[in-house]
């Protein structure tokens, strides 16, 4: 059963124009995962975009926004060994995600040069 849907839209200029100009941002919104990721990509700065726009959607989902000490790098953007995108929670988000019984995270990312967008469904373990 869908528990939340949420979804984000980020001009990439703008992420990579934050993370140039803000020591240790980068830091505070990734894990060293997908940092390391984002930075092995060619245009790096549409893969840090879209892994913020998924934060954002999942917190959407969530319901709650970015507030109750929810951190964005407690939230985990990966990819399997297809590409496919994956969320991976931590601390507080992964609280709340067993509180609310959510047994599974969609995770779908899009990016043009200018524009990354996210959708996140997060569905809940039926009773």
């Amino acid at each position: 059963m869908i528990f939340g849907l949420g979804t984000d839209i980020i001009h990439v200029p703008r992420v990579e124009s934050a993370l140039a100009r803000t020591d240790g941002l980068k830091q505070t919104l990734f894990t060293p995962r997908e940092i390391a990721y984002c930075e092995s990509r060619g245009k790096s700065a549409q893969h840090f975009a879209a892994r913020f726009a998924a934060k954002e959607a999942f917190l959407k989902a969530m319901g709650t926004g970015w507030r109750d000490g929810y951190r964005f790098n407690e939230i985990e953007i990966l990819n399997d060994e297809l590409g496919k995108p994956e969320a991976v929670v931590h601390g507080e988000v992964k609280k709340y995600c067993d509180e609310k019984r959510i047994a599974r995270v969609h995770v779908s990312l899009s990016h043009t040069q200018d524009l990354a967008k996210a959708v996140v469904i997060l569905e809940v373990i039926s009773p």
